[in-house]
């Protein structure tokens, strides 16, 4: 483990759920899964041994719905005991009035059950990014600094292209999509460039996860349900 390596907090009751965002944090660079708690009263007392120890936790995933406590309630708790440690909350409520909560209880990032290990890529490298810029040492911090360091959270940032997607490929899936004037689905993208339909669908969802595509459910057609994509404009 690296000095800078960014310790991460699981706090998840369901096994499942847990054991997958602990493998992927694995598979992410500058990250560390420093354990799990699976209520909310184990969290705190691991955030409160680690901090003792001088191993603070630096971000905690955070699900809103746990069996003792809520989420929200987890983390004012937190902040009320001095403990500074970052918060990204996991869940599967859309409810706005917790969204609202959260964001006045210090969460830095909202992830939405269920989720593509991509998205979650995607949110924890805008974190990554977040704490470099405002870890860098300087006696003053402008205005602009701090603008961008919060706009590294609300930005798509490129994620890490799975194996198997060839630049050239992506490259014309992308030329396709940016020329339809209404959203295409992966069997028209197969039937242009002379690809399988499940080697279409990987392409158009991984521009999806990176935010350059719309995904959208195809309503009306006979068969099996398809999403639909459009370039974002």
């Amino acid at each position: 483990m690296r000095d800078t390596d960014i310790r991460v907090l699981v706090v998840e009751d369901e096994a499942i759920a847990a054991e997958a965002h602990s493998a992927y944090l694995g598979r992410l660079t500058g990250f560390v899964h420093a354990g799990t708690a699976t209520d909310g009263h184990t969290a705190l007392r691991l955030l409160s041994a680690a901090a003792s120890l001088g191993q603070p936790i630096d971000l905690v995933l955070m699900d809103m719905t746990l069996p003792d406590l809520h989420g929200l309630d987890v983390s004012r708790r937190m902040r009320s005991a001095g403990l500074v440690t970052d918060i990204i909350a996991i869940t599967a409520v859309r409810d706005l009035q917790v969204v609202r909560g959260a964001v006045a209880a210090g969460i830095v990032q909202y992830l939405i059950k269920p989720f593509t290990y991509a998205t979650f890529a995607q949110k924890l490298a805008q974190y990554r990014d977040f704490r470099l810029q405002l870890g860098i040492p300087s006696e003053l911090t402008s205005q602009t600094d701090v603008d961008q360091a919060f706009a590294s959270l609300r930005t798509p940032s490129e994620l890490p292209r799975p194996k198997g997607l060839a630049e050239g490929t992506l490259a014309a899936v992308v030329d396709f999509v940016k020329t339809r004037t209404q959203p295409i689905s992966s069997s028209e993208v197969m039937d242009e460039l002379g690809m399988s339909r499940v080697t279409a669908r990987r392409y158009l969802e991984y521009l999806a996860d990176s935010g350059s595509v719309l995904r959208n459910a195809r309503y009306g057609t006979p068969g099996r349900p398809e999403n639909e994509y459009s370039w974002r404009r």
